[in-house]
């Protein structure tokens, strides 16, 4: 399916409770022709659907919607992005908004519901009914004129959204909570102003107003409690779309202006001073400085920025005033790339999750099951009568919380991804984030992953009478359309020593080799040793040299003038000073860690050992490093790769996951499972163990959702459990997953 037809929107959804809503938003939309993904985020309370754009639209998607009961929020397509809000309008987050709500809600309904308790536990004693100057039925008219007011005030949202589900013919947390509450209130309000029809003498009755409000206020301080955690899991999506400034110094012409930040488009020349915000993605022009990068990439210490160097929106400039001409904006920033990437994680759901689901489809309308058997087993056994059913019953209903089966692993996985950002590292998803803590060998590619990919000519040795600047001069000036890190850095040395380079004449690339070219006429072949001999070159004599300068971690290049070898370039590419560290870490972790690499034997091996790798592959063309990473596979491990995102993409995507280091492009973080945002191999520690860290998590949130259920409900059903330590326990089950999920905001990686 082309681009140009698919969309994938990802959409508020009102009106969802638990995770009984969950099941049937994603089942009304799967059910629409045309969709191919519908996943729900019930801790962010938004949707992810990928639909055929010629087979349905957005007001087919929404009525799919309505007709379950819910609301597809398409308003969100209508306002700006979070990444063009990113400099903060002072608006609330949906999970803020709920829990000002839910505060003023709880606080009404427990000014209301003291009284309420407070007086039914004295009127228990008779001390009430003794010293008051009001009969029993009297107080107890009172009793229902304020629970009235708790019920239809503060209680009224679970009575609303339980109707509109019944409606369509469905149930979900809000249906149990009515219907306990519900009972509750309705028999005691008509022992209080009709007795006689259920027997009752007036001077006797016992009502359970402070039952049912009492359960209101409990499940109103859960909601509220969770509605906080919920918004602190989402403090690092916050903090990302905070940092961009809302203006910026830019200079137009001989003018210099003051303007908004969406006012500044590619090409505009940005003033930033010492401690300001860099307002968009830049090169500088002019001027140097130290910049702040940790809010995206980790990384503690400033890092020097000068003329040519890329600089990122949303990070900090230290001490120096630059210019630097705008590249990238709103939407185009790595800012802007980092939070899509994190809210498109945040929102997607992890294979772990499945049970959870398949027990939430059935939960709701199980649990009202077992209330209906325990209240008839209750009334129609040993004599017990209707309000000992009616209370466990009630009990039954209240237990039970399918809000903590839909909130034990999204909360993990926002909190979890949220994590990762802050650290530099950028999981693509949540099977991402779940695959990564299955990893048994890991693959490193050595330039760029192990080294700190900035190769450099460390040394020259000439044959046949040819000078250094004169070899440089062909063999540069042959490189000049290579894009090979190799070729990069013969052009470079031949710039820092200020030898003319001319055009080449004709240039042909012959990958994991060498080139080949014309300059000033001249035949020119630059590559290996064995690239020169299948070209008929003589390279007797060479072994020596070049094995002395591999064995000394150095990558040697051949090259060759006219078909006579001239001389080989040495060139060095320093260990990252952190691999050793890390190779040491994975392998504490239990983690099998190798080396593969297009280098020669001796190079890799000898970087191999500086780091602490046994195992070495080398000398392997780049087509060909799939299929190393498919052998491993063969044998039952799940293999992760290391590489730059680009070169090699063919192994990255044949791994189990997918690692781009360091590289911080739009095609790393679009392919790579894991992307981190500076090349330091810890980050690949720091990625599994969050892995780890995470799906203990979620394991450890799943296990208490499932035994509160598993224990709390039969407890209830055989009368153990009071129906408000029962809405205590429920109203905090929920606040206990969120709030260990928050944890992982604590966690060393």
């Amino acid at each position: 399916m082309s681009n140009e037809i698919e969309r994938i929107l990802t959409l508020p959804v009102e009106g969802m409770t638990c995770a009984s809503c969950v099941a049937r938003v994603e089942k009304a939309l799967k059910k629409v022709e045309g969709v191919s993904v519908a996943n729900v985020n019930f801790a962010t309370e938004k949707v992810t659907v990928a639909f055929d754009s010629h087979k349905t639209d957005l007001p087919t998607l929404a009525n799919a919607v309505a007709d379950a009961g819910y609301t597809l929020s398409t308003q969100a397509l209508k306002k700006p992005s979070s990444v063009e809000s990113a400099s903060g309008n002072g608006q609330k987050s949906p999970q803020e908004q709920a829990f000002v709500e839910t505060r003023k809600d709880f606080i009404i309904s427990l000014a209301w519901t003291a009284p309420i308790v407070i007086i039914s536990m004295i009127d228990v004693t008779g001390w009430f009914a003794q010293w008051s100057l009001l009969p029993l039925g009297d107080i107890n008219k009172l009793l229902l004129i304020a629970a009235t007011f708790v019920i239809a005030g503060p209680g009224k949202r679970f009575y609303t959204s339980a109707w509109r589900q019944a409606k369509h013919l469905a149930a979900d947390m809000n249906t149990l909570i009515a219907v306990g509450t519900g009972i509750a209130y309705t028999y005691s309000a008509l022992a209080v102003l009709f007795p006689d029809w259920l027997g009752l003498h007036a001077g006797t009755v016992q009502v359970y107003f402070d039952t049912a409000v009492t359960i209101v206020t409990l499940i109103l301080l859960g909601k509220m409690l969770e509605a906080r955690a919920k918004s602190k899991a989402s403090d690092a999506i916050r903090h990302l779309m905070g940092l961009q400034p809302k203006a910026a110094t830019v200079i137009r012409g001989e003018t210099e202006l003051i303007l908004p930040v969406d006012e500044i488009v590619v090409g505009d020349t940005v003033v930033v001073k010492p401690g300001e915000k860099i307002p968009v993605d830049g090169v500088i022009a002019r001027g140097s400085t130290t910049i702040d990068e940790s809010m995206l990439t980790g990384e503690s210490l400033p890092v020097e920025r000068s003329v040519g160097q890329k600089i990122m929106a949303g990070t900090v400039n230290k001490n120096g005033t630059v210019e630097f001409t705008a590249t990238g904006i709103g939407k185009e920033t790595m800012v802007a790339h980092i939070i899509k990437l994190v809210e498109e994680a945040q929102g997607s759901k992890a294979p772990i999750q499945n049970l959870a689901d398949k027990v939430a489809a059935v939960f709701v309308p199980s649990v009202i099951s077992i209330a209906m058997l325990t209240f008839i087993l209750w009334y129609f056994t040993g004599n017990n009568g209707f309000t000992p059913a009616m209370i466990n019953a009630i009990a039954v209903l209240i237990i039970a919380c399918p809000c903590a089966l839909g909130l034990a692993t999204p909360t993990a996985i926002i909190v979890g991804t949220g994590k990762g950002a802050s650290a530099g590292i950028l999981i693509k998803n949540a099977e991402s984030l779940e695959r990564a803590h299955r990893i048994q060998t890991i693959i490193l590619d050595k330039t760029g992953t192990l080294t700190q990919g900035k190769p450099s000519v460390s040394e020259i040795v000439t044959f046949n009478d040819i000078d250094e600047d004169s070899l440089i001069g062909y063999v540069a000036s042959a490189e000049k359309r290579s894009e090979h890190p190799l070729g990069i850095a013969i052009v470079a040395y031949a710039s820092e020593r200020g030898i003319h380079l001319s055009e080449p004449d004709s240039f042909q690339s012959h990958a994991g080799f060498g080139i080949e070219a014309t300059v000033k006429g001249r035949r020119v072949v630059v590559g290996t040793a064995e690239f020169l001999r299948q070209l008929s070159i003589d390279t007797s004599g060479v072994r020596t040299v070049t094995d002395q300068l591999a064995n000394n971690g150095k990558t040697p290049v051949l090259g060759a003038i006219d078909g006579r070898l001239c001389g080989a370039i040495a060139i060095a590419d320093a260990i990252n000073p952190t691999s050793k560290e890390a190779v040491t870490q994975l392998r504490n972790l239990g983690i099998e860690v190798l080396m593969i690499t297009g280098d020669k034997k001796e190079t890799a091996e000898r970087v191999a050992r500086e780091v602490g790798i046994n195992q070495t592959v080398a000398e392997v063309l780049p087509q060909n490093k799939a299929a190393s990473v498919k052998q491993i596979q063969e044998t039952g491990k799940t293999v992760a790769m290391v590489g730059d995102g680009i070169n090699d993409a063919p192994a990255l995507a044949q791994a189990d996951v997918s690692i781009a280091m360091g590289s911080g492009t739009d095609i790393a973080m679009e392919t790579a499972d894991i992307t981190l945002m500076r090349p330091d191999l810890r980050g690949v520690v720091g990625a599994i163990r969050l892995s780890k860290k995470t799906i203990r998590t979620i394991k450890q949130n799943l296990f208490w959702a499932f035994i509160y259920n598993v224990i709390g409900i039969p407890l209830a059903a055989l009368g153990f459990l009071n129906p408000v330590i029962a809405a205590t326990a429920m109203a905090f089950s929920s606040v206990s997953v969120v709030s260990n999920s928050l944890r992982l905001r604590l966690t060393k990686i």
